[in-house]
């Protein structure tokens, strides 16, 4: 791909534009929303001038190849740039393609058990196992926000929040639904069965801007239940805030009834703010149509076959045949394969906008 001088020259003054203002703000906000772009441009701006070299370099060596006593070596290195050149090209492209603006946010994790009675509800237990095990491998810290646990065991529904650097520009390709075909420990005749959890992904974005009236709100307070553990208390301190014009529905059931209310409001805001993502992506779904990274909760995204110990991403048509390994959280392999797809796309989009 060949990317315009213009567009590389544009990022280039829009990074010396925000050094330049950086050493003269006085603003606090300012100061760190400055910091913040300096940061996402300066990769950017380093493959921009790894390019840029690599072209001058190209021009001197062809220069280079009209002299007959450097003929051969300038041919030589010529030949080996010009192999080069495609990657540091589509490393570009891809740093400049259309990006979310979220992929570097902390989330919101939410499994909830779905069809399958018992065993779905054992099965949501193994997702988030897995998650949590995937979350310790890349130095992620889970909190746990509510749970409820499902009579066999596993949960029927249960909230977490993600932190650290990027994780919701990995985990947003796991939002949909998941299914699971096992023989489950309460099958006496070994009948393999079929059931299903929905995982949803929410980006966690600091200061989001989302204004929530006292009168759109209703806040109740209730006594947290379970098996026993943290998440129980002999107090009505587990808090629930309903959304009036939505129907949104958040529930944190901590020790403290200050903190509950703090978790629940800062979740209600994620999900507001979500909606306005769902908006903004099914708006441009009709450019283009593919599913990876759509984030679509209704779409079954991926099936997990333990008789025969595959695991089968729909989207992508991808099947591995490491599950065991899978659901101890080596998930990077699915999630590898899914950034590619969407990379892929996002990289069709900067071909048609340079034509």
């Amino acid at each position: 791909m060949r990317l315009p001088k213009a567009r590389l020259d544009q990022v280039l003054d829009r990074f010396h534009e925000v050094e330049a203002r950086m050493g003269s703000a006085t603003d606090g906000a300012e100061i760190v929303r400055l910091s913040k772009e300096h940061a996402e441009l300066k990769p950017v701006v380093d493959a921009v001038q790894g390019l840029a070299r690599a072209r001058a370099e190209m021009a001197d060596l062809e220069a280079m190849t009209a002299d007959p006593e450097m003929a051969a070596m300038a041919e030589e290195e010529l030949r080996a740039l010009t192999d080069r050149l495609p990657d540091l090209e589509r490393e570009v492209a891809l740093l400049l393609a259309p990006r979310d603006a979220d992929e570097n946010a902390s989330a919101v994790l939410e499994v909830r058990a779905g069809t399958g009675g018992d065993e779905a509800a054992l099965f949501a237990g193994d997702l988030f196992r897995m998650y949590s095990r995937y979350a310790s491998t890349r130095g992620w810290r889970i909190e746990l926000d509510s749970a409820t646990e499902g009579d066999a065991g596993g949960y029927k529904e249960i909230i977490a929040t993600v932190t650290g650097e990027g994780v919701f520009g990995r985990l947003k390709f796991e939002s949909g639904v998941h299914r699971v075909q096992r023989v489950p420990t309460t099958e006496s005749q070994g009948r393999i069965h079929t059931s299903a959890a929905t995982v949803a992904v929410l980006p966690e974005v600091e200061d989001v801007e989302i204004e929530i009236h006292d009168k759109d709100i209703r806040i109740d307070t209730f006594r947290a239940s379970g098996s026993g553990g943290q998440h129980v208390n002999t107090t009505d301190s587990a808090v629930r805030i309903t959304h009036l014009p939505t129907g949104i529905m958040v529930t944190s059931s901590e020790k403290s009834q200050h903190v509950n209310r703090d978790k629940a409001m800062k979740n209600l805001r994620v999900r507001l703010y979500d909606m306005q993502r769902q908006a903004k992506d099914l708006a441009r779904s009709d450019s283009r149509k593919s599913q990876v990274g759509s984030g679509d909760r209704s779409e079954r995204i991926r099936t997990y076959n333990y008789p025969q110990g595959r695991v089968s991403d729909h989207r992508i048509n991808l099947t591995l045949h490491s599950l065991p390994q899978i659901m101890e959280g080596d998930i990077d392999p699915l999630l590898n394969a899914l950034i590619a797809e969407d990379q892929a796309a996002r990289l069709a989009d900067l071909e048609a906008e340079f034509g």
